[in-house]
């Protein structure tokens, strides 16, 4: 039997110590770190260059917003599974999000195990609905 294989994930976001936090959460669910990225813009162009199977992505960032990003990635891979981030509760930001095609949002105030726990949950609920 072939070894299971890793679930490649990338982290965009503007603020590096955040980008090491969810990293840090992604490996230790036996996730490979394919890329990273701290603007909108690196995050649609490694996209489409990596691949990765989880992308998890900042909604405030330069260049070109987490929402715009979400857009244009979505346009182009509508399969893609996003997980947005967030230091807002802005409940309506975090909505339209979810209409333009995110899996869900994690808010980055949460401990580590409860990123984890949502995190798995979203990437659960989407495997079932391909």
């Amino acid at each position: 039997m072939p070894p299971k294989r890793k679930i490649r994930a990338m982290v965009v976001d503007d603020e590096d110590h955040v980008r090491k936090l969810i990293t840090t959460v992604i490996k230790s669910m036996g996730c490979e770190i394919v890329g990273e990225a701290d603007n909108g813009k690196e995050a649609v162009s490694l996209f489409g260059t990596l691949k990765p199977n989880m992308l998890l992505l900042d909604i405030n960032m330069p260049l070109k917003s987490g929402k715009e990003a979400l857009t244009d990635i979505k346009k182009k891979y509508p399969n893609a599974f996003i997980i947005m981030l967030t230091s807002l509760v802005d409940k309506e930001t975090v909505e339209d999000c979810i209409e333009l095609g995110a899996s869900g949002f994690i808010r980055k105030d949460l401990s580590l195990n409860e990123m984890r726990e949502v995190i798995k949950k979203t990437w659960a609920a989407y495997k079932k609905s391909l």
